[in-house]
């Protein structure tokens, strides 16, 4: 019964902040008829954490033991997303292959973030928990599985979660008003692009493209919904046994090219 009720204090810490960040509600913003993006309650509960944090409220020791918790959690928003799909299920198959290979996309960005972080900010191992995904839940399990989340891999995809949360609803919003208005890409590879793994960005982005095609609006939802689902699926293995061992590799060629050569001794 003592182990049973051993985590009380992070339950009782995790209920008060999410009833705060509840009470405070979510909050949206528009910037003219294509530019918007919302502030949803967990990302104010991630700043309570980060103060209280930052004044010694919460020891160390119950940010690890809070730890395994993060992959009982994403299951329940996976399950929410999942419900979404049903209504337009039919649409969704009619995508077909395109929407299931759509995280192959993503490994391209391991080629553009991970020199950055190498040359740039010189970064260590740090780059790679950080660069081979967008540090969302499920790269958050692979990375503590494999090297722990108070590792260099752990430190890097902990800091792009972070980042990814306080801003990445902003930044999707703008980016996805900016294509829109390029008129370039359908309305579904849009929806589709929406579904990032990430239940804010995703209404983030979504936003921006369900009010430039309002008479779609159901079935881009429907779209976002199942890439949603489907990138924090398949994207959990796309990770875990191509793009972080891809991102191993790049890493340690890049470190290469950095070593500066020893000079050679005087005769």
């Amino acid at each position: 019964m003592k182990n049973f009720f051993k985590d009380w204090k992070v339950h009782l810490l995790c209920l008060a902040l999410t009833v705060a960040a509840e009470l405070i509600g979510v909050h949206k913003f528009q910037f003219g008829s294509m530019i918007s993006f919302s502030l949803f309650p967990m990302l104010y509960a991630l700043i309570f954490g980060i103060i209280l944090a930052c004044l010694k409220v919460i020891p160390k020791s119950m940010m690890e033991t809070a730890s395994p918790y993060i992959g009982i959690c994403v299951m329940f928003l996976t399950a929410k997303m999942a419900a979404d799909i049903g209504p337009n299920l039919s649409a969704i198959i009619s995508a077909g292959l395109p929407l299931l290979l759509q995280e192959l996309g993503n490994l391209g960005t391991i080629f553009f973030s991970l020199p950055i972080a190498v040359f740039v900010f010189k970064m260590g191992r740090a780059a790679v928990g950080c660069c081979f995904s967008i540090s969302r839940e499920g790269s958050l399990a692979i990375i503590g599985d494999m090297y722990g989340l108070d590792s260099e891999e752990g430190q890097g995809v902990m800091g792009g979660y972070i980042t990814g949360t306080l801003l990445g609803t902003l930044f999707n919003g703008l980016i996805a008003a900016l294509f829109c208005g390029l008129g370039i890409f359908h309305p579904y590879a849009l929806a589709m692009a929406a579904g990032t793994g990430s239940a804010s960005m995703m209404a983030s982005a979504l936003a921006p493209v369900v009010n430039t095609y309002p008479e779609m609006a159901e079935e881009l939802s429907g779209f976002a919904a199942a890439s949603q689902v489907l990138t924090t699926a398949d994207g959990l293995y796309m990770g875990l046994f191509v793009a972080l061992p891809l991102t191993n590799w790049l890493y340690k060629k890049l470190k290469e090219k950095r070593k500066i050569p020893k000079p050679k001794e005087k005769m």
